[in-house]
């Protein structure tokens, strides 16, 4: 805006009272704007799903307590993404004193520099606005990150330029932390960061300030800190050590989707399928519906490491993996229409495989062919919920009476409507899926394979990738001959 003050004279002569900026702190500001969001109803976190009666509330509470806090869950639980929403609740822009490293507060500057220059320049102080999205300040803890990285050292080079002592205080080379005073500072992954370091942290969490290594100075920082955690971290690559755990104002438990619309909300708002091409992708429900399934049948299966949990990302990969995969079939054909078919499910194996770690039993398995048979039982599933009450046996008895059925996997669309339209009763079927008898035959066809996949899933037909959907021929038993020397048995009396 052209009309904000540019000067500390005119900032004082404005609406940035020294009582509204001097005495607020960020704490303060977070705790004001989220009262003000909850008083209209205004969403607090957009595009966080599945957290509004458990997650939320709590980090609600922890702001209004002026809580530096953590949240703990297992990767791909969104922690990065909430911390990094933290900053919407922020003022739209705060006045500092301008070409100042720690935003210095205006009213109460608490760098040596600009206490001389508010001292020397006065009124006259020129005075810069920071935006909120600069007042967010993101580390990820690794092990190599040191105290200089973190709070700050000694800056030799602006000791020799300034020809100063190098215990003056206007050397020092502040660190992260302090360069998000007033503001948010956010630590990704904190037990990855050294025992040491964590100690370094004390002082903000308790008293509110630093010491910078050299210097017989506590800078008072005015600071949101957050963490976020991996419970697995604490034993596997570090822990957060007791003192600091207990400087934390609350620890917040995150968690997977609790259903699987909740699950797939978040799929659907995260994955790529607008590809911004004049073919149109199109994933069915129910495929989607199978590939959130196999994410919640992963984090059940005893194969799989409980420990490590199966992150929100492996539907999310899976399904641009289906869309891809369909698209690259209709290219292939000549198509302008691609439709995902249960196939393109099993092609999108590479984008699930990296996304859990296997248990012995798992790793004996291989993660392949645990990946397939999550699949099947997923497709088993979601097949139960649309057909509970179909009467399929007339595709069952087609397959039994000697058919078979194989149609390959980038085959054309209409080429596998026609294949799949020789098996009797099975487009009289589609109804619960969505598909009337007047759709395309994409979207006709991708339904027909989903259901002999469900029939596959529960035993009512075979499989395999020689012969493709088969059935076990029933043969009418023949009447047992005697055999010679042999005499009938005895028929039993009561």
């Amino acid at each position: 805006m052209s009309n904000r003050p540019k000067t500390l004279g005119e900032l004082r002569r404005g609406a940035w009272s020294e009582e509204k900026i001097a005495k607020r702190s960020v704490k303060q500001e977070l705790r004001e704007n989220l009262l003000e969001r909850l008083e209209k109803g205004e969403p607090l976190f957009p595009g966080i799903h599945g957290y509004e009666e458990s997650v939320i509330p709590q980090i609600v509470n922890a702001l209004l307590s002026r809580h530096n806090f953590i949240l703990l869950g297992l990767r791909g639980q969104a922690k990065t993404r909430i911390l990094r929403g933290l900053a919407a609740l922020l003022d739209a822009e705060i006045p500092a004193i301008a070409g100042c490293e720690i935003n210095d507060n205006p009213y109460a500057p608490i760098c040596r520099a600009c206490r001389e220059r508010v001292k020397a320049e006065g009124d006259a102080t020129p005075i810069a606005w920071i935006p909120r999205d600069l007042r967010y300040v993101e580390k990820l803890a690794t092990p190599d990150v040191t105290i200089a990285d973190m709070i700050g050292d000694v800056d030799p080079i602006k000791a020799a330029r300034g020809g100063r002592d190098l215990s003056d205080e206007l050397t020092i080379h502040y660190g992260l932390l302090p360069r998000a005073n007033r503001g948010i500072f956010a630590i990704n992954e904190l037990p990855d960061l050294a025992g040491k370091i964590q100690v370094g942290l004390f002082n903000i969490m308790q008293e509110g300030d630093v010491q910078i290594k050299g210097y017989p100075v506590r800078m008072p920082l005015d600071v949101l800190v957050v963490f976020t955690a991996n419970p697995e971290d604490y034993t596997a690559r570090g822990k957060i050590i007791t003192p600091l755990k207990d400087r934390i104002g609350s620890e917040i438990r995150t968690h997977y989707p609790a259903t699987v619309e909740e699950g797939m909300s978040i799929t659907a708002q995260e994955s790529w399928l607008a590809r911004g091409t004049n073919l149109r992708v199109d994933v069915p429900v129910y495929l989607s519906e199978v590939i959130e399934e196999i994410a919640f049948l992963a984090r059940e299966d005893k194969r799989v490491d409980k420990r490590s949990g199966v992150s929100q990302r492996l539907p999310i990969s899976a399904l641009e993996n289906v869309a891809s995969s369909s698209e690259q079939r209709a290219v292939r054909n000549g198509e302008r229409h691609a439709v995902a078919r249960v196939a393109d499910i099993y092609s999108a194996i590479p984008a699930m495989t990296g996304k859990f770690e296997l248990e012995y039993e798992g790793e004996l398995r291989g993660a392949d062919n645990i990946a397939r048979e999550l699949i099947r039982a997923a497709v088993g599933k979601v097949f139960t919920r649309y057909f509970s009450d179909a009467n399929l046996q007339p595709v069952v008895q087609w397959f039994e009476m000697g058919g078979e059925m194989k149609v390959p996997a980038n085959a054309a669309a209409a080429d596998h409507h026609t294949q799949l339209k020789k098996i009797p009763g099975l487009f009289d079927n589609l109804t619960p899926l969505g598909v009337r008898a007047k759709d395309e035959a994409a979207l006709m066809a991708s339904a027909a394979e989903f259901i002999l996949e469900g029939l596959w899933a529960h035993k009512r037909v075979s499989r395999s990738e020689e012969r493709g959907f088969y059935g076990e021929v029933r043969k009418t038993p023949e009447p047992r001959e005697q055999q010679p020397g042999r005499m009938p048995p005895r028929r039993q009396f009561n």
